[in-house]
């Protein structure tokens, strides 16, 4: 049986301003439902991804913000790094993981600069959203056999 994750749900604060936020990343409005006084719900995919995001008015019970580490994918981080930061969202200069398998919470084992090797999945970038969920860039270039 295939599984395939569909929609992330995101706690905000002011939906119109993650709203706003997210279309200013560029990414594809799918519906905007305001069902109630007390009901929205707002969802919007990135470029190029299959699944997308979640947020509104009575969706979550979540703190606005308390989400980390979603990953975003891309094949050249710089390019990426530049777009984003070229459309008015404050993002981090690329980084690795001193462990070098993946990458710890937070900031903890941070190296600045990209992989030394510039190895798959070993160089980031991150930025938050204006409620504090994290998002994180991951360059991949040529993804591990069987993926």
């Amino acid at each position: 049986m295939d599984m395939k994750l569909e929609v992330v749900v995101l706690p905000v604060g002011d939906v119109d301003r993650a709203k706003a936020f997210y279309e200013q990343l560029g990414w594809r409005l799918d519906a905007d439902f305001p069902v109630g006084d007390d009901f929205r719900v707002v969802q919007l995919t990135p470029p190029g991804s299959q699944a997308s995001i979640i947020f509104g008015d009575g969706l979550t019970t979540a703190e606005p913000g308390s989400v980390e580490g979603l990953q975003l994918t891309v094949f050249d981080i710089d390019e990426a790094r530049a777009e984003i930061a070229g459309r008015g969202v404050e993002i981090s200069e690329l980084w690795h993981d001193a462990g070098g398998v993946f990458h710890h919470g937070g900031t903890e084992g941070r190296v600045s600069g990209p992989h030394p090797e510039r190895a798959d999945y070993g160089t980031f970038a991150s930025f938050d959203d204006p409620d504090g969920n994290g998002w994180i860039l991951q360059e991949i270039k040529q993804r591990l056999s069987g993926r």
